[in-house]
């Protein structure tokens, strides 16, 4: 059984094209019936709006295995005085789910992946919390990479902020334990009895996906087709408890060398 990232995983973060053996990967687990969820951290898109675009690419993937911090966060954030940062379409999203964008008196900062952060928006961001704003990030990405270039992730800059004021954090999607939680949910809805030891998480994301998934006893593989060139920029500056158990270059790899399991 498995858990898949997007980005980095299944499609190019330079153009969002599959990367090689991705869509083979897919199909394989729908062929042979193997239970699997689509967890991604997408923001940019609506849920349905970017599964959209998975199937129009070549995934063929049911609305049911698929699941994005989009899909909880009215669950998790209340919609009124919102201070939110990140890409326009994101923002864009959270005015279409009926969240107020406020950035006088806000009482709720919600981070998203945002390449070009300001440091006056570090220091708005800093007097909100220190007010007594909270603290939420729809995701813990490490590190966010586009057109080449890797920038610090959700993650990264959500531990910033907590050194800087003080302040705890809460975490929509990957790798937070209710997000886990709820995608194992969905899966039972495949595989009736399925816990965390009977999934095995692939992403591209060592340090916040699979870490996450580690300390919950799920099997990790990493990608090296996403954020890091190769397994020694990361790999070797890990803990021990949450190294990956095993590495590919990509998911074309993992068809060919790994032994796919229900």
């Amino acid at each position: 059984m498995y858990f898949i990232d997007v980005q980095g995983t299944l499609i190019s973060d330079k153009d969002k094209s599959p990367i090689k053996g991705s869509k083979e990967f897919i199909d394989k687990l729908n062929r042979e019936e193997i239970p699997y969820m689509i967890v991604t951290n997408n923001t940019k898109k609506r849920s349905k709006d970017f599964l959209k675009y998975l199937n129009s690419i070549g995934f063929k993937i049911d609305i049911k295995k698929y699941i994005d911090p989009l899909m909880l966060l009215e669950s998790r954030v209340s919609k009124d005085a919102v201070a939110a940062y990140g890409a326009i379409e994101f923002l864009d999203t959270l005015q279409n789910m009926g969240y107020n964008l406020d950035y006088k008196n806000p009482k709720t900062v919600l981070l998203a992946i945002k390449e070009d952060f300001t440091s006056d928006e570090y220091a708005l961001i800093i007097d909100f919390l220190l007010k007594g704003a909270k603290l939420v990030g729809m995701h813990g990405t490490s590190i966010y990479a586009k057109n080449g270039k890797r920038y610090p992730g959700v993650g990264a800059i959500l531990k910033m902020l907590e050194f800087a004021t003080s302040s705890s954090y809460d975490i929509v999607g990957k790798p937070s334990i209710i997000f886990y939680k709820e995608a194992l949910t969905r899966l039972q809805e495949q595989a009736l009895h399925a816990n965390f030891e009977d999934v095995t998480m692939i992403s591209d994301d060592v340090k916040g996906d699979l870490g996450g998934a580690k300390q919950l006893g799920m099997k990790t593989i990493f990608v090296t087709s996403g954020k890091y060139k190769n397994s020694n920029e990361i790999i070797p500056f890990i803990d021990k408890k949450l190294k990956p158990d095993f590495i590919y270059k990509n998911m074309q790899d993992i068809l060919l060398e790994h032994k796919m399991e229900k």
